[in-house]
């Protein structure tokens, strides 16, 4: 389930504040602020896509092949 759908703004801020100090990063207040906003956004836009209903061929997998290595030449 979406963070958006799990927490409210107060319990994302928390989480952004808990995580920073977690990951040894120094954040004010305002820049949690705008983290844990921009968290929630994304985490409302990626709800979007979760709901979309996708059957296996509508992603062509395939198409994600890693590139052949080049030959090295002598």
């Amino acid at each position: 389930m979406p963070i958006a759908t799990l927490m409210n703004e107060t319990q994302t801020l928390a989480y952004v504040q808990a995580a920073a100090v977690a990951a040894g990063l120094l954040l004010d207040a305002a820049q949690a602020a705008r983290v844990a906003t921009h968290l929630q956004r994304t985490a409302a836009m990626a709800a979007l896509l979760e709901a979309f209903p996708l059957r296996d061929e509508d992603e062509i997998a395939e198409i994600y092949r890693p590139a052949p290595f080049r030959q090295e030449e002598r």
